[in-house]
């Protein structure tokens, strides 16, 4: 049974899909600082454009699973291989330093927050952006998502995710409703359609639809209300 349940007005959503083939375009992002960055904070800031780029000021909610694991991989090779630490790849390799990038390039001193909460990061940035936005809905929210496998020398991860990024925008103009709601997994559940949260989350977007993902103990489930696909 899924006991806890809320719903968000969402305005706007945009997603870079896993495999794309080109390179996400944030050419609203200094050059100096463009080619600092990693392809996963490429998608996340590309993504949050699409959302919020009219928005004069929005609070952030930046949800990553394994963050930027991929430099700071980087940093440990450089490590044992007894060569310096660049102080560039350190400071980018916390995973909140999208959400620093973001507010540095659109001067936006608003609050930002980062989550990580394994194979439901997702759903879990969905409840934190609705607590915020039920606190104060004056102010938009922006929730965005990013990630990339592990590195297969970290072994085998449950319910892990190909690389992509997913950007929705709470606003109380909005004209779709999603409704999510989430509780402990039942006994003889069949299993997912979806290997994650955010193949279901898009699935449920992209159709108008509703979508359940069912995985580290907790179902979790996702309904779109207000006519059709976003």
């Amino acid at each position: 049974m899924l006991d806890l349940r809320w719903t968000i007005p969402v305005a706007r959503w945009s997603s870079w899909p896993a495999g794309a083939a080109t390179t996400p375009d944030i050419g609203f992002i200094e050059p100096l600082v463009r080619r600092r960055l990693s392809t996963l904070t490429k998608m996340a800031l590309r993504v949050a454009h699409d959302c919020a780029a009219h928005c004069d000021a929005v609070r952030l909610v930046f949800a990553s699973r394994h963050g930027e694991l991929g430099r700071t991989t980087g940093i440990l090779d450089d490590i044992v291989a007894g060569q310096p630490v660049s102080p560039t790849s350190f400071s980018l390799s916390v995973l909140n330093a999208m959400a620093g990038v973001y507010s540095i390039a659109r001067r936006d001193r608003s609050p930002a927050t980062a989550i990580s909460a394994g194979a439901e990061t997702l759903g879990y940035a969905l409840l934190e952006a609705h607590a915020q936005y039920s606190a104060d809905s004056a102010m938009p929210v922006l929730v965005v998502y990013a990630d990339e496998p592990a590195d297969e020398r970290y072994g085998s991860v449950a319910h892990e995710a190909s690389a992509g990024a997913l950007a929705l925008l709470l606003d109380r103009d909005a004209r779709w409703q999603l409704e999510c709601a989430t509780g402990p997994a039942q006994a003889g559940q069949c299993p997912s359609a979806f290997a994650t949260q955010t193949d279901a989350l898009t699935h449920g977007l992209t159709a108008g639809a509703a979508a359940t993902w069912h995985g580290a103990g907790r179902s979790w489930a996702w309904a779109v209300h207000g006519g059709g696909s976003i």
